[in-house]
């Protein structure tokens, strides 16, 4: 039996949003996951059910820039693509403001919780500075791909909990983007194992991938005492 529903909804253009929608009965919390730009939903396939588990009712959407990767269509950049509209980081910037929107009624019309990976994890730190539906963030390699934005610059004014990770070799790149943010609202997880770029860091298949997984889960039941 699936553990998620596929559903659709609007982007704030009105190109179709597909999603997996996990729900969890009387849940602690709700999750939007937001996937990498080689990717599609499917980055999450293993991770959100590890997340329901927690009690956290999850969204794993799929944005129009992104791929179809290991045997899964990537259906709102399809839908993108046959319509003649632009596919890059920042065009996908209202696909994530609409599905924050829908979470937010989903929950209970309460601030959700938001997930990113590479260039989403840098659009989830931005659009946390822009509303109040963001009650927590999490970021997996987040940096500077959003073009003629200094992101550095932009999140200056987080003030909810973020929680930032990355590969070994992405640390320092990850401590130079949130240099300017204040360092209470900031939970930087440094591994000590390499890692992998972006949320699947989270897979089995990752080797340290328990480290990553126990950072998180503290932060997002400290989020959840804290809101």
């Amino acid at each position: 039996m699936e553990q998620f529903k596929v559903i659709n909804f609007k982007s704030k253009d009105g190109l179709i949003i597909t999603a997996d929608y996990y729900p969890v009965k009387d849940a602690k919390g709700f999750i939007l996951l937001c996937h990498r730009s080689h990717f599609h939903r499917g980055e999450y396939r293993e991770i959100a059910p590890k997340l329901t588990k927690m009690g956290f009712s999850c969204l794993a959407i799929d944005q129009r820039s992104g791929m179809n990767v290991l045997g899964l269509v990537n259906e709102t950049k399809t839908l993108a693509k046959n319509q003649g509209l632009s596919t890059g980081y920042l065009d996908a910037k209202q696909d994530v403001e609409a599905a924050i929107e829908y979470s937010y009624k989903k929950n209970n019309n309460n601030p959700i919780t938001i997930i990113g990976s590479s260039y989403s994890a840098s659009l989830a730190l931005l659009i946390s500075t822009e509303t109040d539906k963001i009650k927590a963030v999490v970021a997996f390699s987040p940096g500077e791909y959003l073009k003629k934005i200094n992101l550095a610059e932009e999140i200056e004014s987080i003030n909810k909990p973020t929680f930032v990770t990355s590969t070994k070799k992405e640390i320092d790149t990850v401590t130079e983007l949130i240099r300017f943010v204040d360092p209470s609202c900031i939970t930087h997880f440094k591994p000590i194992v390499e890692g992998f770029h972006g949320a699947r860091t989270l897979w089995e298949s990752v080797e340290g991938h328990e480290l990553f997984w126990f950072e998180l889960e503290k932060f997002l039941l400290k989020s959840i005492k804290v809101s």
